[in-house]
């Protein structure tokens, strides 16, 4: 059997407040495998936010272990989780985190620079996560230049460019409208199905769990609900050619 990806036991995050601590994870036991693509759900303060900051390394668990690829993280040092985090996740965030007067591609190469990648690998590689999402003709364009759900493709390019084990999308879909929501979540089930990437999505929209193959539940700290979804029945999604416009995404 494989090894989850991610495989938590007993999590717990208590935020210590002057009047009562804040119970956000109250022992939560999960485990996420290679390909998995699971929704996280649940109302403001369940504690879904929380664990995908945990998960992301952006937030210590109070106790319980976090195991991720097999490797207990829990003890690991500043230094040791940015680099984990750097090549191996990539993260997906609501208002897209770009630099507005950088071009899509510059913006898709940070990562790398961070990283330390050479310059002409770098841009071979951040083009060729453009051509991925649909975007390669828009490489020069500065993403205060793009639309909203545009801007959202580049962040999952460069998202995809460290060829991370896990993508984090918190809220990815929040900010656009119905039809860049389902682009872009048609986009993302893509890269599960034919790359096999493993994606954790947290929302609080039905409609879009629902493009998850599982669902996961928080209320109050725990998980009330861990069930396959039911996923709605679709046309298959063709590849965006170089110069093709954004995909409809067919109902049936």
């Amino acid at each position: 059997m494989a090894t989850p990806v991610v495989e938590v036991r007993n999590l717990r995050r208590i935020y210590p407040l002057a009047d009562e601590p804040v119970v956000a994870l109250a022992g939560v036991d999960l485990a996420i495998e290679p390909g998995e693509f699971v929704a996280v759900m649940g109302p403001s303060g369940s504690g879904k936010s929380t664990f995908m900051h945990i998960v992301g390394f952006l937030d210590r668990p109070t106790s319980g272990t976090y195991r991720f690829e097999g490797r207990d993280v829990t003890e690991l040092t500043e230094n040791e989780l940015a680099d984990i985090r750097s090549r191996r996740l990539g993260f997906v965030f609501q208002a897209y985190n770009l630099l507005p007067r950088t071009t899509a591609v510059e913006n898709v190469e940070l990562p790398m620079l961070y990283a330390g990648v050479g310059e002409t690998e770098r841009r071979r590689a951040a083009l060729a996560a453009l051509d991925e999402v649909g975007l390669s003709r828009h490489a020069m364009h500065r993403s205060n230049q793009l639309s909203g759900g545009q801007q959202q493709r580049v962040a999952i390019a460069r998202s995809l460019v460290n060829s991370p084990s896990l993508i984090l999308a918190d809220e990815p879909t929040g900010a656009l409208d119905t039809r860049s929501s389902e682009d872009v979540m048609a986009l993302l089930e893509r890269l599960n199905r034919e790359r096999g990437i493993t994606i954790m999505l947290v929302t609080h929209e039905p409609d879009i769990a629902a493009h998850a193959k599982r669902i996961v539940t928080f209320r109050d700290g725990q998980i009330v609900s861990d069930n396959p979804s039911v996923i709605r029945s679709r046309a298959p999604q063709a590849r965006e050619s170089k110069d093709a416009a954004v995909p409809q995404v067919v109902q049936s």
